[in-house]
């Protein structure tokens, strides 16, 4: 409910709740670093196929599918709002000169601003990356499936990013002979 409250706060009428509902997209549903958010450009994406590359903090190159949101998002943002310039970076900052973000700390900064804006406790765009481990483990996938989308080399990392709700598993549980499960 809180991504939904998220989302709904932003003013895609204009250039900068545009683009910035893109890359908050972008670090919920594909679980993106925000300095891989940064480095995004219009030769990432493969429209025509539905996939967008990732090129991670290890040099590591990665495809993963687009989702239709997030596309949408994006096209909105290049169609519309996003500054006419020889930059091929998909995101620029919104005040001239019209460059690519320098780095994490101004993404982290958009999602701060918008949590906040939304009502919700401001935190960083990590935030959102665990958000989509944790929103993908609901949806049935497996830790090595999530490992891979969100680029990790190792298992243990992914069990960190994933909360799992003890609540809803509770009812998995068979009871234990002499204790009330």
């Amino acid at each position: 409910s809180e991504v939904e409250i998220l989302i709904k706060h932003f003013n895609t009428h204009t250039g900068t709740g545009c683009r910035n509902f893109a890359i908050v997209l972008l670090l919920l549903r594909l679980g993106l670093r925000a300095i891989e958010v940064c480095r995004l450009t219009l030769e990432d994406i493969d429209w025509k196929n539905g996939w967008i590359t990732i090129h991670s903090k290890s040099q590591k190159v990665q495809q993963l599918p687009m989702p239709k949101d997030v596309g949408e998002a994006i096209v909105s943002y290049l169609h519309k709002w996003r500054p006419q310039c020889a930059d091929r970076h998909i995101f620029l900052r919104a005040v001239a000169p019209q460059k690519p973000f320098s780095g994490s700390t101004a993404i982290t900064g958009i999602v701060r601003k918008a949590l906040k804006k939304s009502g919700l406790k401001p935190k960083g765009a990590h935030l959102l990356r665990r958000t989509c481990a944790t929103n993908l483990l609901r949806n049935g996938a497996s830790l090595w499936e999530i490992g891979e989308i969100l680029r990790h080399k190792s298992p243990e990392t992914t069990m960190i990013y994933t909360k799992v709700d003890i609540d809803k598993l509770s009812f998995l549980a068979e009871s234990w002979p002499g204790g009330n499960v």
